[in-house]
């Protein structure tokens, strides 16, 4: 706003609106103001500045906090699971499948018949067990890249058919949801939640117990940096890092957000060229069943890495403290294999062998989805007898420090992603969705790179 309507005062029963107006020919955004109440000569022109219909007093104190200051640390900031109803607001139209029933098994006789609607796997899948089908009606499994919604007519009416979704896997995918479920996973009441995942709060419902947190760590002089993202976007959009209090507060206005308590001690890699670096790992995990809980680990993994010394400030450096770098032609991509890796970590850290921190990553992952799908839809992945699905899940490796004082790398699962982008995973192991199909629909891994958990 100009000068004249950044002065405009806030109260609860403003006599005046204000809105902004973008002029579009002149490229000229106005304010607006008009009055809601009667008005005399003298009478003060006030705005809310929460016109967002929230009514809850302790809601509207918090977001009142970047101009009015508020005490709010004696509010619990324990969570609660929502109900059913905050689940099903993510729903989609789904219709589950009818599970009561017996589903054939795919065909051995012949060769498997593969609809996709995705060019590289249509390019890369060689397995001579499998055959491309240009017609979904013809095939044995889909692999679709659009969102499949109506699992009721397919478990009805095509029960031979598989398809490569379950049905509410968006308590895996959607970051909000990612939270509450893996929250079910802690080992005690007192516990924010399990050692492998931020403590996050929903900046849309839970924003009083995100304040009292946060000025619960202040008072405590603990690191109060958080990273606040969007709930359903991807490639950092939106994605903001700090360590101020009323910026965090007004960031839902842009969309809702979660806000995650930014990773402060991160276990870095040292780059010859720059120094210790930030570093994040990207394993694809292969989800064949819900009941029982059947999930595979893709043994090969992949790395992405920061362009920048790693030092916890400037947080508007994108090549510091992001280590996405294949978005833009112009980023610089440090491209090390994961075996090249594993060497090269262990000789910077010697006291860490590789294989005892994988252990531990897949702990974490049969541990996440043992969570999420603990409970029935829409609080839960749901049993699909026909679904089989792979999933990214992006990481960083935390110091921690155990009872005895003795440090350890704590993994923290950062997202799952459903349908990721294999293109670089195809490129440096061409039989990758030949592994992924083997395992998913004929159970066959033998030498394919996959682990059960």
């Amino acid at each position: 706003m100009d000068e004249f309507g950044s002065r405009v005062q806030h109260s609860d029963s403003p006599t005046c609106r204000m809105v902004p107006f973008l002029y579009i020919p002149e490229q000229v955004t106005f304010t607006i103001m008009w009055p809601i109440q009667t008005m005399g000569e003298g009478d003060e022109v006030t705005r809310n500045y929460i016109e967002l219909g929230i009514t809850d007093p302790l809601e509207r104190k918090s977001r009142l906090l970047p101009w009015i200051p508020a005490d709010l640390s004696e509010i619990s900031y324990k969570q609660v699971e929502p109900g059913k109803e905050y689940f099903e607001a993510y729903r989609m139209n789904e219709r589950l499948p009818s599970v009561d029933k017996e589903f054939p098994e795919l065909p051995t006789d012949r060769k498997i018949k593969v609809f996709t609607d995705i060019g590289l796997v249509e390019n890369v899948l060689t397995d001579a067990r499998f055959e491309m089908t240009a017609t979904p009606e013809d095939a044995d499994v889909l692999w679709l890249k659009v969102t499949y919604k109506d699992y009721t007519t397919l478990s009805k009416d095509m029960p031979g058919k598989r398809i490569n979704q379950f049905p509410f896997e968006t308590v895996l995918t959607v970051k909000d949801l990612l939270a509450i479920v893996s929250r079910r996973a802690k080992k005690s009441e007192s516990e924010m939640g399990p050692k492998w995942l931020p403590t996050t709060f929903n900046l849309k419902s839970e924003l009083p117990q995100f304040v009292s947190y946060y000025q619960y760590r202040e008072a405590s002089g603990l690191d109060n940096h958080w990273i606040c993202k969007p709930w359903n976007l991807a490639r950092a959009l939106d994605t903001h890092i700090t360590n101020n209090l009323s910026y965090i507060v007004r960031l839902p206005e842009s969309g809702p957000k979660v806000a995650c308590k930014y990773i402060e001690n991160p276990v870095l890699f040292r780059r010859e060229d720059l120094g210790d670096v930030k570093f994040d790992i990207r394993y694809i995990v292969l989800l064949s069943s819900v009941q029982p809980l059947k999930l595979y680990a893709y043994r090969v993994f992949w790395l992405r890495f920061a362009n920048r010394e790693y030092s916890l400030d400037h947080f508007d450096d994108y090549e510091k403290h992001f280590t996405v770098m294949n978005y833009q032609p112009e980023d610089c991509l440090k491209q090390v294999h994961y075996d090249e890796f594993i060497p090269m970590f262990e000789s910077q850290y010697p006291d860490y062998p590789w294989k005892d921190v994988e252990l531990s990553i897949f702990q974490a992952f049969k541990e996440l989805f043992t969570a999420a799908c603990a409970k029935p839809a829409p609080k839960g992945v749901a049993n699909s007898p026909q679904s089989r699905a792979i999933y990214a899940i992006d990481l960083m490796l935390q110091w921690d420090t155990d009872e005895a004082g003795h440090r350890y790398m704590q993994p923290m699962l950062l997202e799952v992603n459903y349908g990721p982008d294999c293109e670089r995973a195809c490129k440096y192991h061409p039989h990758f969705f030949n592994d992924i199909f083997s395992t998913l629909f004929l159970e066959d891994t033998e030498n394919k790179n996959v682990t059960l958990l």
